[in-house]
């Protein structure tokens, strides 16, 4: 993108080469699995050179034609349906990260600072610490859950929003974001074509997602409703009122807004919460709301005299609970007795340093339960992996315990303040 443009006398559009080798780096670090024509990153990079030329050479004349999407099915929490995920090529993603870096810039500064999803700088924990701090400000939140928004995308619309933060240089982008729109979902019964919506997963989608609810939400909300407050990550937003009158003002508004852009709320999903805690005691059908893998809820909390109140607050959600109950039992590990403790340690540490990372944050006690499991399993592989230990849970639980006082760093949740002798530091 810098100097001189020496492409412009023979290609229609100016891509730099140095561009799409940072996409490639991007979608490199991202990994990620093959799409359609099962061609993996490691296959892509035997001929790295000669794709990359090829994939610029197409995207500068104009000529770069998307090929369809591989469908994947993943189960939603609680066994609630399934959700589809795009899988592109690599080469599409390459391409797609291209035409995403391009547009971010033009569109980042001019985003609401409430909107928190896949934007630099920003992180679901900053949303989830806002909407702490509003939720003692406020007595009602309006808890949104749009349906279906990735299938219900209104081409039209999302076109006239990118159109709008490009100049004659970026025209490029319009025409391939036109031809990533429809093209076709690959399942297994066969190819979908597609003439609403964008599928999750590709690398383009987080961007032009956050732009059209930019005008969809954030927009219409600032400017009709300029006393309430919000936080939104990607298609998951909470919205506060400082009334129940307004609350249901607003949640009727925003259908009506929704609808118009071609967006529904869900009838069942979408709610008008009250904040209770010591000093709210109303009696309201629902006091509690989803966030971003929280439960926001009356818990009891210290103050800093010591003494305990009911305070609204979030805390780690059972569905994330659940998910990472059932991750844990997949490792499978009592059964790893051919591995040693520091085995164990590489094996698994990462994976649940970003949990304690994530749900560690706020409240982080309800964690404990989750983590101590941890530390039975841990007793159930000393049983079987050392003959004197069999069947003697108690000695090996010295044993652990006894490891835990030399390496108290071995296991991300033993830092975390989870022995193997029960001793749990800090508290909410």
């Amino acid at each position: 993108m810098n100097g001189s443009r020496p492409q412009a006398e023979t290609k229609p559009f100016y891509i730099s080469k140095p561009m799409v080798w940072e996409a490639y780096l991007r979608v490199k670090a991202n990994r990620g699995a093959p799409g359609v024509d099962g061609v993996s990153i490691e296959q892509f990079e035997q001929n790295l050179k000669g794709n990359l030329y090829k994939l610029w050479n197409r995207l500068s004349s104009g000529s770069y034609f998307p090929p369809a999407v591989k469908a994947v099915e993943i189960p939603k929490a609680g066994g609630k349906g399934v959700r589809v995920l795009g899988v592109p090529t690599v080469a599409d993603r390459i391409a797609q990260t291209v035409a995403a870096m391009y547009l971010e810039r033009r569109v980042e500064p001019v985003f609401h600072p409430d909107s928190y999803g896949y934007r630099p700088r920003r992180s679901a924990l900053d949303a989830v610490e806002q909407c702490r701090r509003r939720c003692w400000r406020s007595d009602w939140v309006v808890d949104l859950d749009i349906r279906a928004f990735f299938d219900s995308v209104d081409h039209e619309l999302m076109l006239k929003a990118v159109e709008r933060h490009i100049d004659e240089d970026g025209k490029w982008v319009l025409l391939y974001v036109k031809r990533w729109l429809v093209a076709p979902l690959a399942k297994q019964d066969g190819v979908q074509q597609r003439v609403r919506g964008t599928p999750q997963g590709s690398a383009i989608s987080p961007v032009l997602a956050n732009l059209y609810l930019h005008y969809a939400f954030d927009v219409w909300l600032t400017r009709n409703f300029p006393h309430v407050t919000f936080e939104r990550y990607c298609d998951d937003a909470v919205v506060h009122c400082k009334s129940e009158r307004q609350a249901r003002r607003v949640r009727d508004a925003l259908a009506m807004r929704l609808a118009q852009v071609g967006l529904e709320l869900h009838p069942d999903k979408t709610r008008i919460v009250y904040c209770k805690d010591a000093d709210r005691r109303g009696s309201y059908e629902h006091t509690s709301f989803p966030f971003l893998g929280y439960t926001f809820r009356p818990r009891l909390a210290k103050n800093r005299y010591g003494k305990h109140f009911v305070n609204f607050l979030p805390a780690v959600s059972k569905e994330a609970i659940k998910a990472m109950g059932k991750e844990i039992r997949s490792w499978r590990i009592a059964a790893r007795s051919d591995k040693s403790l520091n085995d164990l340690a590489r094996m698994f540490n990462s994976i649940v340093q970003g949990w304690v990372n994530y749900y560690g944050r706020f409240y982080k006690s309800m964690l404990y339960p989750l983590l101590r499991r941890l530390n039975e399993y841990l007793v159930r592989w000393a049983c079987r992996k050392y003959k004197r230990l069999h069947r003697r849970e108690r000695k090996a639980k010295e044993l652990l315990a006894g490891t835990a006082r030399r390496y108290p760093n071995l296991f991300a949740h033993w830092r975390f303040g989870l022995k193997p002798d029960g001793w749990a530091m800090g508290a909410v």
